[in-house]
């Protein structure tokens, strides 16, 4: 492997918060792209994003929270006092998502992080996705930690991700539903298969979006991945909590991976299908799907001409063979296809790495055998800008800075 890797240590446990902590703190020149990202979500009536140093049991901690406005400005119109009611349903959250103007892939990562808490909620009570009202995500903190995730996880792009045994926690949790033990139904529900430890400490110590994180960065098929190279820097996010036995931090350690300059060797799964009776708004709207779902690696729309000179889109993923199977599944529900068809194919990847430019924008770098290093930005990273000049001037500087 090439790149970064990060490993999540869930010393005292892991919330949505104590992951975007930790994340900053590793990595703080992330900060600015991460508190624009949710400026562009959370109502300014409600206050701002805030980083404090703490301590937790003699260890030196960043702590991430909502710093809300306790004395707002008299209030001009009813709609300012309507933005501090939180988004509470699932659709509805994730149109507030859809519509923000974030960084990058910034959405794509949260709406996948969001679909892993909503699909935890409609099974554990029995209601169709749309549907699910969120109890403990029905806040503005939350939803800001669920979009900061995401900005995060966009920022450093390639980088892969393990996890240390999950911390089981004792005791109850009060929710909407009563008291509930811990973990909650959620949490459990989103991390079966991993692995747990108890170490007698109680309280909750992973919260259902500190789960839904870990999911969606380490999917059950890819928790043997072990943490190695050099190790470049670390960080320590706190919880809310103290603990008297232990310090209620998690802690992520960043590994640079071996640079061979040669590629790296790996298997892919080709699939392939055509559609001929889909309209170009449904194709759309399935390929952006289909793009997001963990283990899609790319998909490429191809314009063909089928039968009796019909026009036929032919579809051409390249998935993680681990995901062959859910992909294979989502596509037939997310399109019209009756069948599909794959093939293992062997590829050479050569090394590259995400940077930041000083404007934070998110620039891929590759490494040539040669040892000379070629850059591309993200092209979502443009998207924003004002002219075809602007955007290609930016680009241009983007990719020619070092």
């Amino acid at each position: 492997m090439s790149g970064q890797h990060i490993h999540l240590q869930p010393l005292g446990g892991i919330a949505g918060d104590m992951f975007v902590a930790a994340m900053l703190d590793a990595f703080p020149q992330l900060r600015e792209r991460v508190f624009a990202d949710i400026a562009a979500v959370i109502p300014g009536a409600l206050g701002a994003p805030r980083l404090s140093d703490v301590l937790r049991n003699g260890i030196a901690a960043l702590h991430f929270c909502l710093d809300e406005k306790t004395s707002p400005e008299p209030v001009a119109h009813r709609h300012q006092a309507h933005e501090r009611a939180p988004v509470s349903d699932y659709a509805g959250i994730r149109k507030l998502i859809e519509r923000a103007s974030l960084s990058g892939s910034t959405a794509s990562h949260a709406l996948a992080i969001l679909e892993i808490l909503g699909r935890a909620e409609s099974q554990i009570h029995r209601v169709a996705l749309e549907d699910v009202h969120f109890h403990e995500l029905a806040a503005w903190d939350s939803i800001m930690d669920v979009v900061a995730a995401g900005s995060v996880i966009s920022a450093l792009g390639v980088a892969t991700w393990s996890v240390s045994a999950l911390p089981l926690g004792s005791g109850q949790v009060r929710t909407q539903h009563g008291l509930l033990p811990v973990p909650a139904p959620a949490t459990m529900r989103i991390l079966e298969t991993y692995p747990w430890r108890s170490d007698d400490v109680p309280g909750e110590r992973v919260t259902p979006t500190g789960a839904a994180i870990v999911r969606y960065l380490i999917p059950p098929e890819r928790l043997s991945k072990k943490p190695e190279g050099r190790l470049s820097a670390g960080g320590y996010g706190a919880g809310t909590k103290d603990f008297a036995e232990l310090a209620n931090v998690l802690r992520v350690m960043v590994f640079d991976e071996a640079q061979q300059g040669q590629g790296d060797r790996t298997t892919v799964a080709v699939v392939q299908f055509d559609i001929d009776d889909m309209s170009g708004e449904e194709i759309g709207v399935a390929a952006e799907r289909l793009r997001r779902e963990q283990g899609v690696l790319d998909l490429l729309l191809v314009p063909a001409q089928g039968k009796k000179g019909r026009p036929v889109t032919m579809f051409h993923l390249l998935i993680d063979p681990a995901y062959l199977e859910a992909c294979s599944r989502l596509v037939f529900l997310e399109t019209s296809t009756i069948g599909l068809r794959w093939s293992m194919f062997d590829r050479i990847v050569l090394p590259r790495q995400m940077r930041s430019t000083a404007d934070g924008l998110s620039v891929k770098e590759v490494r040539r055998p040669d040892g000379s290093a070629t850059s591309k930005i993200e092209s979502d990273e443009l998207g924003s800008l004002a002219s075809l000049a602007l955007r290609r001037q930016t680009k241009a500087a983007a990719e020619g800075s070092s």
